[in-house]
């Protein structure tokens, strides 16, 4: 076990590395006002963005699950790693040289094992990409020339050979002081009958790479006639390697998926590479399995796939029978993107790569731009299967049909599909067609009863609204609300819970202690007392300021006079309840200080309602 890495490194980690950079890698950013930005979750599923980050204080939370904290956190929850693990992997790519505490110098000197395993894989990549260039690689090469790919493209994807031996990676990595079981906990060796041998041998390699672009895995590609083993060999599942969520190419399509709002799903690693040669950056493939939820997930955060469907999601298959299976289960995932899904089929059956060697890179982009949307492409298909020149093919096809329009979520799209399969068939009878979709689509099509919340008093919720911005102010930008904000008492506040912010507040030194920051941030965390509280706080910190402005002294003041303004309102209101209960006969002098109160705490409300005029 490595030791403790010291407190100090740790926050220059948090220091060095922009919580906007490294939650961008995976999740596609928008801005959402007051410096802020916005995507869509990575730790639930979502179709519309609640995900919330505050790049100034190095935090986010999403307001649907309530997931929050700051970078660290986030590598830590997305990536599945431990503490130490995500600190060293943030530490390596942004520069901070990490010191251990506890334990002799050999443990300060060891790395976690995660650390070690991907040190392991780019050692392993650049020594097969090596191999590439020796005499016993000639049929790699050969294989790459012949789809149309040259020494630079294999450079740039990284392409390798795994030479025939049966133990020289292990060689090769055991001088660089990995050991046996290390290699194969990654997966870059097996367990034979004598001990480690290599896992690929006499195959071509592509390094598969996460979203940070560290090597993960392997897929290898058979070369020669005596390999007993199937055509790709992959990976196995391991610590570093899960093939359900990771995509080929996804580390060099990322921005440009973002960018186009576009992702193009293909079948194979030269397909993406021949994709991406021909002019179309945004394709990636998966790795070994078929394309799942896990997948969609990883696209859809990229995408910033929500209820605008602006986004597209297209899938190219081989024109053959397998291939058209392959996109008639992807239309069974159609549904769980918002984003319009497409589909692209090459002529003749050709891959992109194929299609690409045959007839230049326009044909690949040709058959990309020439994409049919996947409902249109399932139903095409299954109306195929049925002999619709007799009344009874008609209907059997329309029986078939009419539960794939009843998954469109689109009600405007469900009925224009009908209409079109109306005369697909031939029926002309589009109020039957009509009928028989909404039957498919059951009883739970059924408009349900909304449930009725209750509603809260509008001057409530005022009053509510203007104390969260003050507390969210101390929070985010305190210099703008000190010293005023910290002789605000406490019953300035109506709800509890901001009553307890403001308590955590002062006790970590006040406004005016503090210039902000994360510094501050993770001082009021440190000072809250509960989870709920430490929440709250995380909260605030990224919420979006209630004025489409940024918010600056003259913006912070009237907030202040706002809250300070409804709290002496409601001083008044008591006052004046007072007064009633008492007797200007028989109490005069009581009368008349309480009198005296309301009318100075009534000029007190009219200027401060001056100075927060317009806060909300």
């Amino acid at each position: 076990m490595a030791g403790r890495i010291r407190d100090e490194d740790v926050v220059l980690v948090r220091e060095r590395a922009p919580i906007a950079d490294v939650v961008g890698e995976s999740v596609q950013l928008r801005p959402a006002g007051g410096g802020r930005l916005k995507g869509l979750c990575p730790f639930h599923d979502e179709k519309s963005p609640s995900f919330n980050v505050n790049p100034s204080l190095g935090y986010y939370m999403c307001f649907g699950c309530g997931e929050s904290g700051d970078v660290i956190s986030f590598v830590r929850g997305t990536e599945h790693l431990s503490f130490v693990e995500t600190v060293e992997r943030l530490a390596q790519r942004y520069g901070v040289t990490l010191t251990y505490e506890q334990g002799s110098a050999a443990a300060g000197r060891q790395s976690s094992q995660r650390t070690r395993l991907v040190e392991a894989h780019r050692l392993a990549q650049t020594w097969y990409a090596e191999q590439l260039a020796t005499p016993e690689a000639v049929a790699g090469r050969r294989f790459l020339a012949e789809r149309g790919f040259d020494q630079d493209a294999a450079t740039a994807y990284g392409v390798g050979y795994a030479p025939q031996g049966w133990d020289n990676l292990i060689k090769h990595l055991r001088a660089k002081g990995f050991s046996g079981e290390e290699l194969v906990l990654g997966g870059l060796a097996s367990e034979g009958r004598r001990g480690p041998v290599d896992r690929f041998r006499g195959r071509l390699l592509w390094p598969i790479r996460d979203l940070g672009g560290d090597v993960v895995g392997f897929g290898a590609r058979k070369l020669y006639d005596d390999d007993s083993g199937p055509k790709y060999l992959n990976t196995s599942e391991t610590p570093l390697y899960k093939k359900s969520a990771v995509l080929y190419g996804l580390d060099v399509a990322k921005k440009e998926i973002a960018r186009r709002r576009q992702a193009v799903v293909v079948e194979g690693y030269t397909d993406v590479m021949a994709c991406h040669l021909a002019g179309i950056p945004t394709a990636v493939a998966t790795c070994g399995t078929a394309f799942g939820a896990d997948h969609i997930g990883l696209i859809r955060r990229l995408l910033l796939d929500q209820d605008e469907m602006r986004g597209e999601v297209i899938f190219t298959f081989d024109g053959d029978e397998a291939g058209q299976k392959a996109a008639l289960k992807a239309f069974g995932d159609e549904q769980k993107f918002v984003s319009q899904t497409f589909i692209a089929v090459s002529p003749g059956g050709m891959d992109p790569c194929e299609l690409r060697l045959a007839r230049g890179d326009l044909a690949v982009r040709d058959v990309v731009a020439a994409r049919v949307p996947l409902v249109e492409f399932a139903l095409r298909k299954t109306v195929e299967k049925f002999d619709v020149t007799t009344t009874e093919g008609q209907l059997a096809a329309l029986d078939a049909a009419a539960p794939l329009i009843a998954r469109i979520r689109d009600q405007g799209l469900r009925q224009r599909y009908a209409v079109n399969l109306d005369r697909w068939l031939g029926l002309m009878d589009e109020k039957f067609v009509l009928s028989r979709v909404a039957r498919s689509l059951g009883p739970s099509a059924a408009p349900q009863q909304q449930r009725r919340l209750p509603v809260r008093p509008a001057a409530d919720a005022a009053a509510a609204a203007v104390e969260r911005e003050l507390v969210k102010l101390a929070v985010q930008l305190p210099v703008l609300v000190a010293p005023q904000y910290d002789a605000l008492a406490e019953d300035c506040f109506t709800s509890p819970e901001l009553r307890g912010v403001h308590a955590v507040i002062a006790k970590a030194g006040g406004t005016t202690t503090s210039a902000g920051g994360e510094a501050w941030v993770t001082a009021l965390l440190e000072a809250c007392p509960t989870d709920e509280a430490r929440s709250l706080v995380t909260r605030l910190a990224v919420e979006a300021p209630l004025s489409d402005l940024e918010p600056d002294d003259r913006y912070a003041g009237a907030v202040l006079a706002r809250v300070q303004e409804l709290a002496a309102t409601r001083a008044t209101t008591e006052l004046k309840a007072q007064l009633q209960r008492v007797n200007p006969v028989e109490e005069p002098e009581r009368y008349a200080r309480v009198f005296a109160e309301l009318v100075s705490l009534e000029q007190t409300v009219r200027a401060l309602r001056e100075r927060g005029m317009g806060t909300l």
